[in-house]
């Protein structure tokens, strides 16, 4: 099983409109790079001249701020003074909440980033939950580029300056935990409130 599948399997099912392409690469975040085939590309062969395309069932609140290019999907719903800023692809039924911040990332079909949240650089799986408060950090403090651990043994360079967190189908985070940059969470995981969450975690951790 490649990486992708292992950490969001609901990709196989593929009974979704319009969900981002991954092409051949082996490390799921490489989608998130600014290159030909990166969620923004993606996104900019799908929008008019504005940047901006929003399904016309998806429910938008007031005080949104919208920034180009960025997918809003159908039955997408995105809440009071949310901020989606360039690169944000919000899938099928998913949920952009109240003062929660999105940039460069993915929120696959039905999940949720509900509360003050940011997530940055990042890919949020199928139905999975992020609690109030979760930070999903993209950029070491020491400048370099974000390394990712992968199946416990494997430490590899992402290639990015900025890489949030990937967040398996159906996994659930917290309130006010934080992941730092690179860390990857396997389908159906569960993590504690008020953790500071790092490197690999298999899924049903």
């Amino acid at each position: 099983m490649g990486l992708l599948e292992e950490i969001f399997p609901g990709l196989e099912k593929g009974d979704y409109e319009n969900i981002p392409e991954w092409g051949e690469s082996e490390h799921p975040w490489s989608i998130l790079d600014d290159k030909v085939n990166g969620i923004q590309f993606q996104i900019s062969k799908i929008v008019d001249e504005s940047g901006i395309f929003i399904h016309p069932t998806a429910k938008i609140g007031d005080c949104v701020r919208i920034e180009g290019p960025s997918y809003v999907g159908p039955n997408a719903e995105i809440r009071h003074g949310a901020l989606l800023r360039e690169g944000s692809w919000i899938c099928e039924g998913a949920l952009v909440g109240h003062s929660s911040e999105i940039k460069n990332s993915i929120l696959l079909p039905n999940s949720k980033a509900p509360h003050f949240n940011y997530v940055g650089d990042s890919i949020v799986g199928f139905e999975a939950n992020l609690g109030a408060g979760v930070k999903l950090s993209n950029v070491r403090n020491d400048g370099r580029g974000v390394l990712v651990t992968i199946r416990q043994d494997m430490r590899v360079e992402s290639g990015l300056m900025k890489l949030g967190a990937l967040v398996g189908d159906y996994s659930q985070i917290g309130c006010n935990t934080v992941t730092n940059p690179g860390t990857i969470i396997g389908a159906n995981s569960m993590i504690p409130p008020n953790t500071t969450v790092n490197g690999w975690h298999v899924s049903k951790s």
